[in-house]
């Protein structure tokens, strides 16, 4: 397999299920960042994330620990921790261990999905989960919400373990235009009217003429996509079939991640309400088909660097790839380092067309 030369432990938020996963009163063991947790909900619904190893002498909390109320008990001698990690009672003692603290990470649940906060140097979030009904400009408006699609979990996910993909994969994926014809068999590639990566969240949007000739209003499609960091994004589709999605790229270990997918179908007319109908799930797995072409791809990519990129593709790879350094523990290189880099691949474009043009026999 192609491994990535890219860090595995980025700062951002990361799915590590869906919700509907975690019932109340269930313990959920998982593996993300290299580290053993445990997913949980309280009997008020509250869903926490922490290390799986009870502060006491260690026991595994997800092999026979129990959700008590609000606190997670430990199967091994009765100690019971809060949503924040803090041990509230230890049953053979009169007062419980205020000094100690079980690792837990901030837990946002949205969009049908469960997404903890991972920085290696424990910052908190400075930046949110988009929700997929709320966050498209577009949207502004009003009017969209979940009722007017149809429910996709379980039935329009898609769920592949321990796959050699990096998250910024997807993310670049997203600014690659030339991939659409030849990945998506699209007949035309895309033109990209949006391209934002002036903070930690990013935009791009594009449309796709399926006639040619067309014109960006008439266009038959279009793809708005919000980019929470390298492990959160939803995109807006519209046009030929109304449907939102959500992939998600989470690192398990420093080679492998999870990678989860869920499609939002608009409901069609006289469905209204109920699950998700025949129709709903014909069209969803239309658009997993599509990205499961993608992950094909990602899972035996070697990571580029540099990339031999043409001039086209030039500014929008260029453009992610600086947008991606604030997201990894090192910081990613200085500002002085990226315009080096970036005067320099300028400098190798150039020298390149330069040459083509001699070959050419033009001045």
């Amino acid at each position: 397999m192609a491994r990535t030369p890219l860090s595995m432990t980025p700062t951002g938020w990361f799915q590590v299920a869906w919700s509907t996963e975690i019932a109340v009163g269930t313990v959920r063991t998982m593996k993300y960042f290299g580290r053993e947790m445990v997913a949980w909900r309280s009997r008020s619904g509250h869903i926490s994330v922490f290390d799986a190893y009870c502060e006491h002498l260690g026991a595994h909390l997800g092999h026979g620990g129990h959700v008590e109320g609000e606190n997670l008990v430990c199967p091994f001698h009765g100690w019971e921790w809060n949503r924040e990690g803090r041990n509230v009672c230890i049953p053979y003692e009169n007062h419980p261990n205020k000094g100690r603290r079980i690792r837990s990470y901030p837990v946002v649940e949205r969009n049908e999905a469960v997404w903890i906060w991972h920085d290696v140097d424990g910052r908190p979030p400075y930046f949110d989960v988009p929700d997929i009904f709320a966050d498209f400009d577009s949207d502004n408006g009003g009017g969209t919400t979940a009722a007017d699609y149809y429910p996709p979990v379980p039935a329009a996910t898609l769920f592949r373990p321990g796959l050699e993909i990096h998250p910024q994969y997807i993310m670049e994926n997203g600014v690659d235009f030339a991939h659409f014809k030849f990945v998506h068999k699209t007949p035309f590639m895309p033109d990209f009217t949006r391209h934002d990566f002036s903070g930690p969240v990013s935009y791009v949007d594009f449309t796709i003429a399926f006639d040619e000739g067309a014109t960006l209003e008439s266009a038959t499609s279009g793809v708005e996509s919000v980019n929470a960091g390298l492990g959160c994004s939803v995109t807006k589709s519209w046009g030929m079939v109304d449907n939102r999605t959500m992939p998600a790229v989470t690192p398990v270990d420093e080679h492998t991640s999870d990678v989860r997918f869920t499609v939002w179908i608009g409901r069609k007319p006289g469905e209204e309400t109920g699950e998700i109908t025949r129709y709903g799930k014909t069209m969803a797995d239309l658009v997993i088909e599509q990205f499961a072409a993608d992950i094909d791809i990602w899972a035996h990519q070697r990571y580029s660097d540099p990339p031999a990129l043409s001039r086209k593709e030039f500014d929008g790879f260029t453009a992610l790839r600086q947008w991606a350094r604030q997201f990894y523990p090192d910081g990613g290189a200085s500002a002085d380092e990226i315009v080096r880099i970036r005067r320099s691949e300028l400098d190798a474009l150039r020298a390149a067309a330069h040459t083509d043009s001699r070959a050419a026999g033009q001045p």
